[in-house]
This record gives structure tokens, C-alpha cells and sequence, in this order.
């Protein structure tokens, strides 16, 4: 972390790449948290923004993204609403975890932004992914507190991972490597699983037995 020469925080080059990867990484998830935080810690003085990013510490945005944060907070937590929510943020996260990430490193290079942008938008699709598989799998469970504690850990997750971003870059980069490695493997697991449970239902439907998975 640098000064400027009023003595505020700056982000150096690593922690700008961390913030990058994780605004989109988190995305996925969390899209209003990671737009909300972000302005608040910028609003507050706890760390200078990039410039692509000072918008978010308007205080319009941070009152629209407190709003969305607060309602996504409780339909997150309701079983196949959260599924719902899920679906039709398709189309609005992973865009923004790619304008997020491009607005934290591509103020003055059109080529870094076009980069930062594509890897932003591929951390968006992966981990919105493994959110919708892992939520729809969860739904499986006629019990609604697993489905509050998958919500719960994606929260403090979220917060976590951005923290770390801003505090130790480098830790971050290790950390999101094992995720990604992991979120591959539990894509393969729950789409398996979820294809098994699907023809459970068709057989079902049918007079059939259920598999022998699900039996």
C-alpha cells in the first residue's frame, strides 16, 4: 500500500490486481455486497479507490446498492427463491464482475481493461455457477436451514474474500486459485448428482422405481 500526498491509502499494483479478481469473483455471488463494500470502504477513507471505481462511493450508489444488498440478503435465504433470484442475475453479474473488475484496472489502457473485463466476467460466470448448481442441490432438501446455512457462509465468504483482497494480495491470489480448483470439482459432483435426482423425478412421474442413487 502507497500515500499519496495527502497521506491516503493507495492501492499498489498488487492489491489493485487482487481487488480486480476479487470484485469479480465475488460478483457471482454477492454482486450488491461487492458494489456496496466496495463504495463504503471508499466512502469511509479506508482505502482510495482506483479512479474506474470512484463511482461507487457516490452516495446514490451506495443507497441503491445498500437496497438491493439488503432484499438479496433475505431472498437468498428463502428456498427456490434464492434459485429464482439466481436466474435472473444471470444477466446482470457477470457483466458487472467484468465492469467491475475492468473499472478497478483499466482507467488509462484500453487493452488492460479489455483483459481485466474478460478475466472479471469468466470469475463472475464461474462462481455464479457453482452458486446456482450448489443452491439448486441444496433445494433438493425439503428442510429450509441448510439453505440458510449455504446463504450464511456465502456471506461471511464474500466479506472475507474482499477483505483479504485489500489487506494481503497475495494470500488472496492463493486462496482464489484453491477456490476455483475446488468450485471445478463441486460443479461436477452436484451436476451429477442433480441429472440422477432429475430422472428420479421422471421415473417417479412414470410409475417407475427411483434409482438406485436415490433409493
Amino acid at each position: 500500500m502507497n500515500l499519496d500526498w495527502l497521506g491516503h491509502a493507495v492501492p499498489d499494483t498488487p492489491q489493485l490486481l487482487a481487488l480486480a479478481a476479487a470484485l469479480g469473483w465475488a460478483s457471482g455471488f454477492r454482486l450488491y455486497a461487492a458494489v456496496f463494500l466496495t463504495g463504503l470502504a471508499g466512502w469511509m477513507g479506508w482505502i482510495e479507490l482506483p479512479p474506474g471505481l470512484h463511482v461507487l462511493q457516490h452516495p446514490g450508489v451506495l443507497i441503491a446498492s445498500g437496497f438491493m444488498l439488503f432484499a438479496e440478503f433475505f431472498a437468498d435465504k428463502i428456498p427456490f427463491v434464492d434459485s429464482m433470484w439466481d436466474a435472473v442475475h444471470t444477466v446482470i453479474r457477470i457483466p458487472a464482475g467484468a465492469a467491475l473488475a475492468a473499472g478497478a484496472l483499466g482507467a488509462d489502457n484500453q487493452a488492460m481493461t479489455w483483459i481485466a473485463a474478460l478475466a472479471g466476467g469468466s470469475l463472475a460466470a464461474t462462481s455464479h455457477a457453482t452458486k446456482m448448481t450448489t443452491r439448486a442441490a441444496v433445494n433438493t432438501s425439503p428442510e429450509p436451514f441448510s439453505n440458510m446455512a449455504v446463504s450464511l457462509a456465502e456471506d461471511g465468504l464474500v466479506v472475507f474474500m474482499l477483505w483479504l483482497s485489500a489487506t494481503h494480495p497475495v494470500v488472496f491470489a492463493i486462496v482464489l486459485l484453491i477456490s476455483l480448483v475446488l468450485a471445478a470439482i463441486l460443479l461436477v459432483v452436484l451436476v451429477k448428482f442433480l441429472r440422477t435426482v432429475l430422472r428420479g423425478v421422471r421415473e417417479f412421474f412414470r410409475g417407475r422405481p427411483l434409482p438406485r442413487e436415490l433409493g
